[in-house]
């Protein structure tokens, strides 16, 4: 029995199942549509929408918008959407979804903030509150990954619940208050910058570049396209699907721990209110970069620049003083859009 080798992330969809009709019939997509239909002319469109949305930002805020300072501060806000926006990208090519990093991300930073964790961090290093928020974190991801693996749950349920109890969790905790952060040292590592770059995009440059060498020259990474490709084909294949998806859901939840970390270093606090419509941010990010809401194929790369576009169009809804609410269903807008373009471009190879 022949088994259909998984496609890798910078392949687009559909290559592999044209590649032998087209050795033996002599036809298939021209080099050109291949070329326009990869992950190369994807970065670029981003980056050019990425480009035009500064232009425009320098047109209607000004210095406001092309100042240092706000450079950077677009920087530190999408250092903590980014570090969770690499995991949901792992978890969406696997085939899966989380609704609930949002409030893994205030449970985490709820946690790591109580008054015995603070304590302890005092009497040893601040490193406990980082190891908690990752425990915490990494603990919600494993019960995700057992309820979809093996519980046979669906994504959306499974994850939904998680929304719901680890928020609930987080507020019995704090008690609805905000916890202030105490630890000095904790504070100025987290807050401060090497060479003038910030250490939370930094954090965020190296989750980055792991994920996607994870992702694109690691057996983890092909068994997770596999798995998003054909789940069936890909547990003929030898690969322990239950084992593997529950291996991504940890993925992410141990990067809704680090986003905490960093949220609690930048706002100097943990609350149940952290991470609010969170989940919006990260899967929007990874559409727009290119990952396959079906599984299958995602680009580290495309997340990184998704996240930019969407910190940046925040950032220039704020200085333009639109509301909340507006920009939330311009955000909506634009998913529905890249969804829409994802199926219509997939469409258009498998009739090639």
């Amino acid at each position: 029995m022949s088994v259909e080798t998984p496609r890798t992330s910078e392949e687009p969809a559909g290559t592999q199942e044209m590649a032998a009709p087209a050795a033996t019939a002599g036809s298939g997509p021209s080099a050109l549509s291949r070329f326009l239909g990869g992950s190369a002319t994807r970065n670029l469109g981003l980056v050019i929408a990425l480009v035009i949305l500064c232009v425009v930002g320098l047109a209607t805020a000004g210095e406001r918008f092309g100042s240092f300072d706000n450079a950077l501060t677009i920087l530190r806000l999408a250092a903590v959407v980014g570090v969770v926006s690499v995991g949901m990208t792992f978890v969406i090519c696997g085939g899966g979804i989380d609704l609930s990093v949002g409030a893994i991300v205030a449970l985490s930073s709820v946690w790591a903030t109580t008054l015995a964790t603070q304590t302890m961090a005092e009497d040893i290093h601040w490193i406990v509150m980082v190891l908690t928020a990752l425990l915490v974190g990494g603990a919600c991801g494993l019960v995700n990954g057992l309820l979809v693996a093996y519980g046979k749950v669906a994504p959306f349920i499974a994850t939904l619940a998680m929304l719901a109890s680890a928020r609930g969790l987080a507020e019995l905790i704090a008690q609805r208050r905000t916890q202030i952060v105490r630890d000095r040292s904790f504070i100025d590592f987290f807050g401060g910058s090497v060479i003038g770059i910030p250490v939370l995009v930094i954090i965020f440059a190296i989750v980055a570049a792991l994920g996607w060498v994870l992702l694109n020259r690691t057996t983890f990474g092909r068994r997770t396209l596999a798995i998003g490709g054909n789940p069936e084909a890909a547990r003929l294949a030898g690969i322990k699907v239950e084992r593997q998806t529950a291996y991504l859901y940890v993925l992410l939840g141990l990067a809704c721990g680090l986003a905490a970390v960093m949220l609690m270093a930048r706002t100097t606090t943990g609350t149940s209110t952290h991470g609010q419509l969170l989940e919006l941010d990260t899967i929007a990010a990874a559409v727009i970069g290119g990952t396959l809401l079906s599984g299958g194929r995602g680009t580290i790369v495309g997340t990184v620049l998704g996240v930019l576009i969407f910190t940046t169009l925040t950032n220039v809804f704020t200085l333009n003083n639109v509301d909340t609410s507006t920009q939330n269903v311009a955000k909506g807008v634009i998913i529905v859009a890249a969804v829409l373009l994802q199926q219509r471009l997939a469409a258009r190879r498998r009739s090639t």
